[in-house]
């Protein structure tokens, strides 16, 4: 196999790379194989398609919600999402490979996409890398069950839903107290102005006890970290997979480019 050669930019990716590895020297066959990951999977990136790196959970039943967000990007002209697992991987035993490539992919993107259903595994430290510069002004959240906890008011259609799964989870209530609760619940989100559809409330529950699906919990860390980019209007919660599908809408579409590309500032 013929050894790759450093691409035009080999001096940007290696400033990556560098930081990626906290600045250790790279030896020969590294950089060989760090060419050879580049040439191979950055060049969807650096192409007129506007890619979207997919983060989220490689476990059942998790990963079928990334194939979800995947397809929804995919029937839109010009986009390109891909998820990192599914990419060539880089072959060296002395580095922190995984650090490497997703800064890699994260630098050059054009958007990061995290899909986010627990507080544990690979995810939660991609959450932590996401949340701040240089990645944070281009990258979207989409937590299932999330709803900003602020008091007992109700503050969204979200927070009525996710209010109402942990009513029908609990293990002490019985099916008529669940009933109870989760009519006055609703009652108490139409008084406060919402107008929600009780049968639509229910349709989640049921969904989610025929499923077994309990509603996902967070730590607080991680919920610090929603808030934010909910305040930044880049927070899109859901409790279905349906739900997810249509959300994912909200990602900005392959056109126009993104401003922070027209501007260099990459």
């Amino acid at each position: 196999m013929t050894d790759p050669s450093p691409p035009p930019d080999a001096g940007d990716i290696l400033t990556v790379v560098h930081e990626a590895v906290g600045g250790i020297e790279l030896e020969p066959a590294e950089k060989r194989e760090i060419w050879r990951f580049t040439q191979r999977e950055l060049p969807y990136l650096w192409s007129q398609r506007t890619s979207y790196f997919i983060l989220g959970s490689y476990r059942d039943p998790y990963l079928r919600r990334l194939r979800a967000v995947q397809n929804e990007l995919t029937k839109q002209l010009g986009a390109y999402p891909f998820i990192m697992g599914d990419l060539l991987e880089l072959p060296t035993d002395r580095l922190n490979t995984f650090d490497i490539m997703f800064s890699l992919l994260a630098t050059y993107s054009d958007y990061i996409v995290g899909v986010f259903e627990k507080e544990s595994g690979g995810e939660a430290p991609e959450l932590g890398e996401i949340d701040d510069p240089p990645y944070f002004d281009k990258s979207y959240v989409f937590p299932r069950d999330y709803a900003w906890v602020t008091d007992e008011n109700l503050d969204s259609k979200q927070h009525v839903i996710q209010a109402a799964l942990e009513i029908a989870f609990a293990d002490d209530l019985s099916g008529d107290e669940v009933q109870s609760k989760v009519d006055s619940l609703v009652d108490r989100a139409r008084e406060s102005g919402f107008d929600i559809d009780e049968q639509e409330v229910w349709d989640v529950i049921d969904e989610r006890l025929n499923k077994g699906v309990e509603p996902a919990t967070y730590s607080w860390v991680h919920l610090n970290k929603f808030r934010k980019f909910e305040l930044h209007n880049r927070c899109f919660p859901w409790t279905t997979e349906e739900e997810l599908r249509t959300v994912v809408g909200g990602l900005p579409s392959p056109t126009p480019r993104p401003e922070w590309e027209a501007s260099g500032e990459r």
